[in-house]
């Protein structure tokens, strides 16, 4: 399953002043913030650690590592099944809050989404209501189990 792809966003409504990189923000965001939150893919863990790596010291910022890491493509293999439960439901751009919570945090009196400049300050900003909607979300499951509770 794709979630999004980079691509995608490049025509259309696309702003003409910004390079096709600025189509990757919002996703990397994401998807940064799932492997640093242990909702990473075997793909990632398993084959690619040291790009893992290359994440959680910030020598790569997430939209950067989204386009390097994952050509750019959101899918279901850099998830955990945990970690794909919960974008199903949250990061789905029709039924989830994601663009949502996006915007709200970051937009400001940026003209567009992708506007919002790939920074570490953006994550970082960004980072505690990912992980508040994740808390969240692990409570509403069934069977959930408790050692996140600790968290």
């Amino acid at each position: 399953m794709k979630y999004d792809d980079a691509s995608w966003h490049y025509g259309g409504d696309f702003p003409k002043d910004l390079p096709d990189e600025a189509g990757a923000t919002h996703t990397g965001m994401f998807v940064a913030w799932s492997m640093l939150t242990d909702l990473a893919g075997e793909l990632h863990t398993n084959d690619f650690p040291e790009d893992l790596e290359s994440l959680r010291s910030r020598a790569v910022t997430p939209g950067a590592f989204f386009l390097s890491v994952c050509d750019g493509k959101f899918t279901d293999e850099d998830l955990n099944d945990e970690g794909n439960a919960f974008a199903q439901e949250y990061f789905n751009f029709e039924t989830g809050s994601y663009l949502k919570d996006y915007q709200r945090l970051l937009l400001g009196a940026l003209p567009s989404l992708y506007h919002v400049q790939d920074t570490w300050a953006n994550f970082d900003t960004l980072r505690p209501v990912l992980d508040k909607r994740l808390r969240a979300w692990r409570r509403r499951q069934p069977g959930a189990r408790a050692w996140w509770r600790f968290w």
